[in-house]
């Protein structure tokens, strides 16, 4: 999970509620053509095109508007820009649904605690998280035990421990180390400050969160995991 720095709500959501009047008011149900596909590109911008959540590459397509928190839980947020992100679509085949798993925010559904869920909008988001080699996502050992039942509670709640997530945090993982000294340290840092910057195109390398921590490792410690 990546830290998210929300900006300023877009003048395009802005405008289109100001629209409201004694016979029209804005609500989700009605926020469609053409306002809505331009803020899910602007929140896609805004996210480096990488999911909220496990940080995966999305765009228009591979993506939806996801409510942080849950819009039947917190209808009055629906359309606060604050309160929305764009996460992985989850399920994409309509032929066999119900072997998809879900994850990210098809997963999570209605579900939000303040005390558990680890919020993309918390700066420290991402220190409540370490992984393996293998993909495997856990809560960082430094946490105390809220933090830790948190980590632990939002992994569960958005499938970021699923196999097919695993598997492509590792294949991930191995296309960086294959290619790498990992006794560069020099090297590493340059890969390391390339992760944390969009390229030319406003996009982060998916699973960028994922393979700084991998790479730090080498760094902090000889240890292979």
């Amino acid at each position: 999970m990546r830290y998210i720095e929300k900006n300023q709500t877009p003048e395009e959501l802005i405008n289109w509620k100001a629209r409201e009047n004694e016979n029209w008011r804005p609500t989700w149900e009605n926020f469609q053509q053409p306002e809505k596909p331009l803020i899910h590109g602007i929140l896609l911008q805004e996210q480096g095109y990488i999911c909220c959540y496990c940080g995966g590459p999305v765009d228009l397509q591979e993506s939806h508007i996801e409510h942080l928190k849950p819009k039947n839980h917190y209808p009055e947020l629906a359309l606060e820009y604050n309160n929305l992100l764009a996460s992985c679509q989850g399920i994409k085949e309509d032929d066999q649904p119900s072997t998809i798993p879900e994850y990210c925010g098809h997963k999570k559904q209605d579900w939000y605690d303040e005390e558990l869920m680890v919020s993309p909008l918390d700066i420290n988001c991402a220190e409540f998280f370490c992984y393996t080699e293998a993909g495997e996502i856990l809560p960082a050992s430094e946490l105390d035990e809220n933090q830790q039942n948190a980590a632990r509670e939002t992994i569960e709640r958005l499938g970021l421990n699923i196999d097919k997530l695993q598997r492509i945090r590792k294949q991930a993982i191995e296309s960086i180390l294959k290619f790498i000294d990992i006794e560069n340290q020099t090297e590493i840092q340059q890969l390391i400050q390339g992760f944390d910057t969009v390229d030319n195109e406003g996009k982060y390398n998916p699973f960028c969160t994922v393979l700084t921590y991998i790479l730090e490792q080498y760094i902090n410690s000889s240890t292979e995991f």
